[in-house]
């Protein structure tokens, strides 16, 4: 199985699944290399596709800024498969890459197969909203 020895509880949007519902959703992806130099996803596009980064290091872009730098453990993408909106950043590999990706089709059939698993994508993301507008409001007050 791909990526044996990911968590993919780490991720904000699946840490309410059981390990049930991880290994489900750990069979769906797929483990993708990329080559250094490469653009993973482009600023402005529509994403369909959540990536997991298994080993190597992505530079974040903005507006043509480096903004970050994801290695070992990171993730982009994942309001991508809620949404279906453009991407915010364009994210460039700086090494050589070993990424998981799960793409909208196998994520919509993951939904489709789980209620049990939209419930708590749902409890997840609602705990991330509450999260952002707790720390906006103590910064409206500072």
């Amino acid at each position: 199985m791909p990526g044996a020895s990911v968590d993919l509880s780490k991720v904000w949007l699946f840490s309410e699944c059981s390990r049930s519902e991880l290994k489900t959703i750990q069979k769906k992806t797929k483990q993708v290399a990329v080559a250094a130099g490469s653009v993973i996803c482009d600023e402005g596009d529509v994403g369909q596709t959540f990536y997991y980064i298994i080993s190597g290091r992505a530079a974040v872009l903005r507006n043509g800024r480096k903004t970050a730098e994801l290695e070992d453990g990171g993730y982009f993408g994942e309001l991508a498969l809620l949404d279906r909106l453009p991407r915010s950043a364009t994210v460039k590999a700086v090494t050589d890459m070993e990424l998981l990706a799960i793409d909208q089709r196998d994520f919509n059939q993951l939904l489709k197969d789980s209620p049990s698993t939209v419930r708590k994508l749902l409890v997840a993301t609602a705990a991330r909203l509450r999260s952002s507008d707790t720390k906006a409001l103590l910064a409206s007050v500072h």
